[in-house]
């Protein structure tokens, strides 16, 4: 399939890391949509609309590639958790999230943008924190500034000295590209990823 095109529709350095994996040549594009959660939208629903909306708001751009579409969202006690975008947000956020289970949920969508064809999951982990001092918290956050991610955490950074363990099975999806279940949608699709490498 010498004429295979791909799309991550992201403009995240870490996704394009994880995607770079496959050894499939890749596009990206960040699409710009809408990210307001719906009334009483569950988590599991929320992730797998932006993702498909994400990859759809860039098919008429790219109408003969397959568009992979990604959200992430932090759930605590069943509530989804925004970005923090300031100081004051990520302080609150990783002391609820001190001593519990946080689970992450991951939405992603494989489209192709010729035939409209839609494969989508949602992927979830779970992270359990430590008890975490209100200096750790503070000292991580002046640190390495993660106010533009689900959670307040960089896991692919010092995020891991906040956690007790992890469970789930693609870390990759912590970053928000879990690539097993990628890897599942693209087969569902009829792609062979093994045979797109290069």
């Amino acid at each position: 399939m010498s004429d295979f095109k791909l799309l991550l529709a992201s403009s995240s350095v870490y996704r394009q890391t994880i995607l770079q994996k496959l050894r499939i040549p890749f596009d990206c594009a960040s699409p710009d949509i809408d990210e307001t959660p719906q009334p009483n939208e569950s988590p599991d629903t929320y992730v797998e609309r932006l993702a498909r909306l994400k990859a759809r708001a860039l098919a008429g751009h790219y109408p003969q590639h397959w568009i992979i579409g990604s959200d992430q969202a932090a759930v605590i006690n069943g509530e989804i958790c925004g970005k923090p975008l300031n100081r004051s947000n990520a302080i609150a956020q990783l002391q609820r999230s001190s001593g519990q289970k946080v689970q992450f949920v991951t939405g992603l969508c494989l489209l192709n943008a010729a035939s409209h064809e839609c494969y989508s999951l949602v992927e979830p982990f779970n992270v359990h924190f430590r008890q975490l001092s209100l200096s750790d918290i503070e000292r991580y956050i002046d640190l390495e500034q993660p106010l533009h991610c689900a959670g307040s955490f960089m896991v692919e950074g010092l995020g891991i000295n906040l956690f007790q363990r992890l469970e789930g099975r693609d870390e990759n999806s912590l970053i928000g590209l879990p690539l097993i279940g990628l890897l599942e949608l693209m087969r569902q699709a009829g792609l062979n990823p093994l045979q797109l490498a290069r």
